[in-house]
């Protein structure tokens, strides 16, 4: 409801009503003073949605000057005919400067991690430090950015963390649905961090996907996206990095932040199965050190994730067509 007031605030500052908006969401201009009210994606997208058009103002109070309707449309325009996700985000963010000076965000990568960061510049107004629209601003634009980038890639993009330069609001607990993995607060620029390998990632959608999603782009940012197209490369990085975390699915779900179910249906679309990926990653483990050691084919069935020797032989049979001794001298 913390944001609902937000809106309601960026209404006041041009003099107007929030009723129209309010009514339009189902939200009863009573729970605007209810600190534990709370609402769908739904009537957050509607009541969103009308506030923009209503204020002509995408922004909603957060900048100096307006952002008149379609203004982060011509962003995602001007981004689509990059060729790969990384490329997209580093022109969003730097088109973004074209519409306010009030912040700018960056695209930076640090090793295997990728981070999109804001850099604030008003010293006074709404957004400044302690002003009232702040995190409504900051959130928004890192919800706005993940979103698309998800739209972009027709994929899921988990996030590693989010970060904030505030104490924690009344309502933390809901930043949990709005970002993946841990938020920190009182952490310095605001910012969503992320797998690098994404940005590799070639974009999925045309320009008439890019007109059909204009007509309703709301979602995007108030709603997770399921399909993650890096997910079997992540599911073999667990199993590779951490086999004592992945001895099953829930386990190595929980890891990934999903659940085992999900975890399952998502290999099924990508083409591949836990128990494929699973014997991947084990047959690679047993070769390397078959190869690279000499130690006795029991501790190498131990070390590949087997209970005991001898279904340890009989699988790697399956894989390479050799038992593992006979592996180790003519392989």
């Amino acid at each position: 409801m913390a944001f609902v007031q937000a809106i309601a605030q960026a209404y006041a500052q041009q003099g107007k009503s929030p009723a129209q908006a309010l009514a339009l969401a189902q939200i009863a201009p009573a729970l605007l003073t209810d600190a534990g009210a709370r609402i769908t994606t739904a009537q957050m997208e509607a009541v969103s949605g009308a506030a923009m058009r209503e204020l002509n103002d995408e922004a909603l109070g957060w900048f100096a000057r307006p952002l008149p309707w379609g203004s982060y449309g011509l962003l995602a325009r001007a981004s689509l005919s990059a060729p790969t996700l990384g490329l997209a985000l580093k022109r969003w963010c730097r088109h973004h400067r074209l519409l306010t000076d009030d912040i700018t965000l960056a695209l930076d990568t640090a090793g295997p991690v990728a981070r999109i960061g804001i850099t604030e510049h008003r010293t006074a107004g709404p957004i400044a430090p302690g002003g009232a629209l702040r995190e409504f601003c900051l959130v928004s634009l890192l919800r706005n950015i993940h979103g698309l980038a998800c739209w972009l890639i027709d994929s899921r993009l988990p996030l590693l963390g989010a970060q904030f330069p505030f104490a924690p609001p009344a309502h933390a607990a809901a930043y949990g649905v709005l970002f993946d993995g841990p938020t920190d607060f009182n952490a310095g620029p605001a910012s969503i961090r992320f797998d690098a390998r994404y940005l590799a990632l070639p974009i999925k959608r045309d320009e008439a996907a890019m007109n059909q999603m204009l007509q309703r782009a709301l979602p995007l940012t108030v709603r997770p996206y399921r399909r993650d197209r890096l997910l079997v490369q992540r599911v073999r990085q667990v199993l590779t990095n951490q086999p004592l975390n992945a001895h099953n699915a829930h386990d190595l779900a929980e890891q990934l932040g999903l659940s085992a179910r999900t975890l399952h249906r998502q290999l099924k679309d990508e083409g591949a199965s836990l128990q494929a990926l699973k014997d991947e990653v084990r047959c690679a483990r047993a070769v390397d050190l078959l190869q690279r050691t000499s130690k006795p084919v029991k501790q190498v069935a131990e070390a590949a994730g087997f209970q005991n020797e001898k279904s340890f032989i009989r699988a790697f049979k399956g894989w390479t067509g050799l038992a593992p001794s006979e592996w180790r001298t003519h392989g």
